[in-house]
């Protein structure tokens, strides 16, 4: 409050300032026109100090949320400093000057982030697939294949090795023995690696022995052309890459010439004993389509391997393989499979369904349709072919009774 009182010589001016700032005790005094001008310049040179850091263009400085009660405190000060009041000649007048405080609050709002629901869209949930009956289907394999007297059985890649040989022999052999089985039945292969264990199969005897020696080692295997230069280019390459012994790892198998993904995977399985993938020829590969244990059919045995192992459980990927290999021989056989004895005649969506005639491709040549036509034979001996003609009229047969007439006549 401003309490202005005047005189004919001198104007006092009594200043009553009450200050509710912590920094400030709460006092009235009254003061000179000096003592006002050293109060004043006291208190602005105070708040100054207090603006310094303040953008110059606010009136009210704007305060983190920690200094909110002191920033309420500082804009009522700021708010109720006084103006220049205007002094009449004719007599004492009070001016209070107030200005209001605005109605709402000068803290900072925090903004408030929400993120907007979308009600039409379900959250997806992903369910784990199985084929129903597969659990009893592969029970009743097992059941069938109880006598493991299967070619697999006796002449797989787990029979073809020497047991007596050192550990990188025998693991180098198991490899050998996978990439000639490739296209072959199992008793060629081991007739071969009979052969090629007599000569010495290891990798400084298969990089000395010259090409021609080596197919004849190997044939009558399937490709045993193409399968001697693997041989040779895996056997450098291990020689050089890895010390004369295999890969411990599926990508590593991959990278050797003549190898793939159905051979690292049984490598690493027999020959490292680890469990890396399922091994999937064309025996499983079919057999697994015909069960329908795969969401949709696949095309490659690659495809069955990827969805095989989406569903089934790890702890029968290492036998999964000889149990379908063996029944793939024996029951399942590719060509007329023998339902009537198989167990899964009744679960198999296969069962008793002859394989539709294959249709000609797209683009191939027709063959041409069949017209009536005789050959002749020639004097030379050579034969003449003679297609009819509208022109010539066909000759009509003569029934025995006219010619029997005739003859009496």
């Amino acid at each position: 409050m401003l309490h202005v009182r005047c005189s004919t010589r001198v104007c006092h001016v009594v200043s009553c300032v009450t200050m509710t700032s912590p920094y400030f005790m709460h006092s009235r005094s009254v003061m000179t026109r000096s003592g006002a001008q050293n109060a004043a310049s006291s208190l602005r040179s105070k708040l100054t100090d207090r603006r310094s850091n303040v953008d110059p263009v606010c009136s009210v400085a704007v305060k983190v949320e920690e200094e909110e009660e002191e920033e309420e405190e500082e804009a009522r000060i700021v708010a109720q400093r006084p103006s220049s009041a205007p002094l009449s000649t004719g007599g004492c007048q009070t001016k209070t000057a107030t200005l209001p405080l605005p109605s709402h609050s000068r803290r900072k709002r925090q903004v408030k982030v929400e993120y907007e629901k979308d009600e039409g869209v379900t959250p997806v949930k992903t369910e784990h697939w199985e084929p129903p009956d597969w659990k009893k289907q592969l029970g009743y394999i097992g059941e069938m294949r109880s006598g493991r007297d299967a070619p697999v059985d006796n002449l797989g890649a787990k029979k073809c090795y020497d047991p007596e040989a050192p550990a990188h022999v025998r693991r180098f052999q198991v490899l050998v023995s996978l990439m000639l089985s490739s296209q072959t039945k199992d008793q060629v292969t081991a007739a071969a690696m009979q052969k090629l264990r007599a000569h010495g199969c290891t990798v400084e005897h298969i990089l000395t022995t010259d090409d021609e020696a080596l197919g004849k080692l190997i044939y009558p295997v399937g490709f045993w052309r193409t399968k001697v230069r693997y041989l040779k280019l895996t056997s450098a390459m291990l020689q050089k890459e890895f010390s004369g012994d295999i890969p411990d790892s599926v990508e590593g198998l991959v990278r050797l010439p003549g190898v793939g993904p159905k051979m690292a995977h049984l490598a690493m399985d027999i020959a490292w004993d680890q469990v890396s993938g399922i091994g999937v020829d064309t025996h499983v590969h079919r057999i697994s389509n015909r069960l329908g244990w795969l969401k949709k059919p696949s095309k490659n045995p690659e495809e069955t391997r990827k969805a095989l192992e989406e569903w089934l459980p790890r702890e029968l990927w290492s036998e999964i393989n000889r149990l379908l290999v063996g029944f793939g021989q024996q029951v399942c056989l590719p060509v007329s499979p023998l339902c009537s004895v198989c167990l899964n005649q009744f679960s198999c969506p296969s069962a008793h369904k002859i394989s539709p005639t294959k249709r000609p491709k797209a683009g191939s040549p027709r063959p041409p349709k069949p017209t009536s036509s005789f050959t002749a034979k020639t004097e030379q001996g050579s034969t003449v072919k003679r297609e009819r003609t509208k022109k010539e009229p066909l000759p009509t047969p003569v029934p025995p009774t006219a010619q029997r007439r005739r003859r009496n006549k």
